[in-house]
């Protein structure tokens, strides 16, 4: 299993989209479940599982999720069943998340590959941010002091990573995960 997280905007999906498709890895995407609303492009069962509140709840409450985050009155997370039939198909698993379900994913599965993706530096990470246009400046400034605080879990991680360049980064977590199944 394999987590790949940064902080929101921080290009995980921009990266992971460079080298999900290479064969040597043998890699399979969890489609994570969202409440919140799907962007602008994206499709429901390929960026994310759009659900309701009340669903990812009783997912909550009836412990199917692997792992799980609530921000800004929206959850997200994965469902161990969906990670489950893909590593039993021998798929090496990859989850894009959150940092706070990256922490539980570490305690339910220490042997799992933590990859963080960081910034240039946070005057990039706000551009980026701002650049999708789709957020009011309330949940930009939200999804900014959330940054802050989740680079300061850095050192929870194995491996930290610099989006500079999406190709490069995507290139490097490559070589990092072909060493990792090697081993």
């Amino acid at each position: 299993m394999i987590v790949l997280s940064g902080p929101s905007g921080v290009g995980k999906g921009t990266v992971l989209k460079r080298f999900i498709d290479d064969p040597d890895l043998n890699l399979a995407y969890s489609i994570s479940l969202t409440t919140r609303s799907p962007r602008k492009g994206e499709v429901d069962g390929k960026h994310y599982r759009f659900v309701d509140k009340e669903y990812f709840e009783e997912c909550i409450s009836e412990d199917m999720m692997l792992e799980y985050a609530e921000f800004v009155g929206n959850y997200y997370g994965t469902l161990k069943n969906d990670v489950e039939e893909l590593r039993d198909q021998g798929k090496n698993v990859i989850l894009e998340i959150e940092v706070q379900g990256a922490m539980q994913v570490k305690e339910k599965c220490p042997d799992a590959l933590s990859i963080f993706i960081v910034p240039p530096d946070l005057d990039e990470l706000e551009r980026r941010i701002r650049n999708r246009r789709s957020e009011d400046e309330e949940m930009i400034t939200k999804r900014l002091e959330k940054a802050k605080k989740e680079m300061g879990l850095i050192d929870h991680y194995k491996y930290i990573v610099c989006n500079d360049d999406p190709q490069t980064a995507a290139d490097l977590i490559s070589v990092i995960i072909k060493r990792s199944i090697k081993s």
